[in-house]
């Protein structure tokens, strides 16, 4: 039995390595600023204004996000920038002081019909994603649970406080990033390996129902679905 387990380590082992992880020492240039538009209209549009001339921020889109990237080229040397906000057929200048520019990438988010800022992202924003992810990996984790034939109430209870720990702290972790930080993916690696780690010990430890050779796949199955839908997330979904 011990020797099957091994085996799976070594799989698991195997299939981290064939994902490459790389770093490039002339990479793109960071974004130094990060302005998440909440409830953007469709012709909505930022660019920073500077010596009386408007440079336009780089659009992009995220699922029902809109982000508007500035690098640190665009913004010059000044303790504040000024926006230039238009859409739904209005137009307005906002200024971003030296409070809200204070981090290697700055994020803030800008509410265009109230013409208000805020730093960092909103705190309702993030507890409807990490419930989002949440619910999605514990409803698919549940699923092959319940496949690999668990049926007693206490190994439910145990799955069930043992994923709502890992993948809230996983999930966590993940919010505290910047948007559009697509470096996560390696993250999301090496924190599923260390999960998986944890929860080999919590199914041998504190699951006594089947055999340990199939409490073991079932870890092994169920974390690398959530490596996958993990990636999947992060690359289809905000962050």
């Amino acid at each position: 039995m011990k020797q099957r387990i091994v085996a799976l380590l070594i799989v698991l082992v195997s299939v981290l390595g064939c994902f490459p992880i790389s770093a490039f020492a002339n990479a793109a240039e960071p974004p130094a600023l990060i302005v998440i538009l909440k409830d953007a209209p469709q012709d909505a549009a930022i660019s920073i204004v500077s010596a009386g001339a408007a440079k336009a921020g780089l659009k992009s889109e995220v699922a029902w996000e809109t982000y508007y990237v500035f690098y640190n080229r665009d913004m010059g040397s000044s303790n504040e920038i000024i926006l230039k906000v238009s859409g739904n057929g209005m137009e307005y200048e906002q200024i971003i002081g030296k409070q809200h520019l204070n981090a290697y990438t700055s994020v803030i988010t800008l509410d265009l019909a109230a013409q208000t800022i805020e730093a960092g992202k909103l705190l309702t924003r993030s507890i409807l994603l990490v419930t989002l992810r949440l619910f999605l990996t514990l409803a698919i984790e549940g699923i092959i649970f319940f496949l690999f034939g668990f049926r007693n109430k206490k190994s439910w209870r145990v799955f069930l406080i043992m994923n709502l720990v890992t993948q809230g702290i996983l999930n966590i972790v993940l919010d505290g990033a910047t948007p559009l930080a697509y470096y996560l993916i390696f993250n999301l690696i090496f924190m599923e390996a260390v999960i998986f780690l944890a929860e080999i010990f919590g199914v041998l430890v504190l699951i006594k129902e089947h055999g340990e050779f199939r409490r073991v796949s079932f870890a092994l199955v169920a974390n690398t679905a959530s490596l996958i839908l993990g990636g999947y997330w992060i690359m289809n979904l905000p962050v």
